[in-house]
């Protein structure tokens, strides 16, 4: 399931931004990083002699469509550090690369370094952005584009499709070790697959609970993009919503709507559907019995999704106890107004909303301080993400993000909605 490799040597490596905590949270030297070594050790070229890259293989569901040979067309593990993975994106062609060229353009790897951090610091878990290199070489899109690698940090790279693979070999034993492996790096309280099963499903629930409660659409839930870990990954054509719609989608290729904004509960437990379908033999060697333990498990999903939606959209109205008819309610006024979803809550709390809707919810009690804390005042809205991304210039916009529930006067443009001229906003995948 992985093949040993080695990241292509970029030619004229330049650092474009460094996570400086989060490499002190590892171990590493930022100073060191910033050196002309340590650059190459960030584009895999300058490893220590233990290091054993290598790219891995999976296979997917891709808008519902199985593909059984996926993998890392254009990245790279490098190892393990302190317990998490350092992975590279943007390396240079692979084995498992299906004809791409294997390289990464430096705003997409940009965007994946604001919109990831952004997500860590909204609590919400995900892979985590070490570094974004540019490294000299033009790469072919539409146009000619500037080149970039960038180095991501996970609990690990385990997904979905890394269990369709190995189910599809037909090898149980193969089956077997990776579930183990995956129950000690990720749900060492689970005693075997089952009971593995059930913990993905709640680590997932829990997160789709906490996109939606952030108006994130993820944009590309292929099985493929769905960790074991419970952990957001690959971002490509996310996004987060401003007017609220539950039909928002902004991936150029999503013609369906298939992973619009209001979907991607019911896509996530699809996923897991798969998950439990690769797991089926080490359930119980009774096939029908095993059926029967994976649909209980996973039909744990809704309610565990439910109570947890609950609970957080209560924490964000700053009520004292669960109000689903109230929280509900909430969603069609949202829908009916196109208010904008990230703003709302804070207009809210100072009262600057008014309406039956919000009568009924002041005569709750809410704790509007509370609510100050859960919801963010900013998020990598796209207008700002974009301009960003044209100046190739993030670090304003990082500043914000990444304290999202602190109000600063001198950030007042990064907490308001597009501009009515930003038009419909569409992403593209694998640039």
């Amino acid at each position: 399931m992985a093949t040993p490799w080695r990241a292509a040597d970029p030619p004229d490596p330049r650092l474009l931004i460094l996570n400086r905590p989060l490499a002190e949270e590892l171990g590493l030297d930022p100073d060191w990083l910033e050196t002309p070594d340590g650059i190459r050790f960030l584009t895999g070229t300058n490893l220590p002699e233990q290091a054993k890259p290598v790219a891995q293989g999976y296979a997917g569901h891709q808008f519902g469509g199985y593909s059984p040979r996926l993998g890392d067309g254009r990245a790279l593990l490098l190892g393990e550090l302190h317990g998490r993975d350092i992975h590279l994106k943007g390396s240079g062609r692979t084995p498992w690369a299906r004809g791409g060229d294997g390289l990464a353009a430096v705003g997409p790897m940009l965007r994946e370094y604001v919109i990831s951090e952004a997500m860590h610091a909204l609590g919400i878990p995900t892979t985590r952005s070490l570094a974004v290199v540019a490294t000299g070489k033009s790469i072919v899109r539409e146009n000619l584009a500037p080149g970039a690698v960038l180095t991501r940090v996970a609990a690990s790279h385990l997904r979905v499709g890394s269990f369709q693979y190995a189910r599809a070999t037909g090898d149980e034993a193969l089956l077997r070790r990776l579930a183990e492996h995956a129950i000690a790096r990720h749900h060492p309280a689970a005693g075997n697959a089952l009971e593995l099963f059930q913990a993905v499903v709640g680590a997932q629930a829990e997160l789709i609970a906490k996109w939606m409660l952030t108006g994130f659409v993820h944009g590309v839930m292929n099985t493929d993009n769905m960790t074991i870990s419970g952990e957001t990954i690959d971002y490509g054509p996310c996004a987060f919503m401003d007017a609220f719609d539950p039909a928002t989608v902004f991936s150029s290729i999503d013609e369906t709507g298939r992973y619009a904004y209001g979907n991607q509960p019911a896509i996530a437990q699809w996923n897991l559907a798969r998950l439990a379908e690769s797991l089926l033999p080490l359930f119980d060697d009774d096939q029908e019995k095993a059926i029967v333990l994976a649909t209980e498990a996973l039909g744990t999903f809704r309610t565990r999704y439910a109570r947890a939606t609950v609970a957080g959209m209560s924490a964000k109205l700053g009520l004292k106890a669960d109000n689903a008819p109230l929280a509900e309610d909430l969603l069609a006024h949202l829908a009916a107004e196109k208010a904008d979803f990230t703003s709302f809550f804070r207009r809210l709390a100072t009262g600057d909303e008014t309406g039956d809707w919000v009568d009924r919810w002041r005569a709750e009690n809410p704790d509007t301080a509370a609510m100050n804390r859960v919801n963010p005042v900013y998020v990598p809205r796209n207008h700002l993400v974009e301009e960003a991304l044209a100046d190739a210039e993030v670090h304003h916009l990082l500043e914000a993000v990444t304290s999202p529930f602190d109000e600063r006067p001198e950030l007042a443009r990064y907490a308001a909605p597009a501009p009515p001229d930003f038009g419909t906003y569409r992403t593209f995948c694998g640039t």
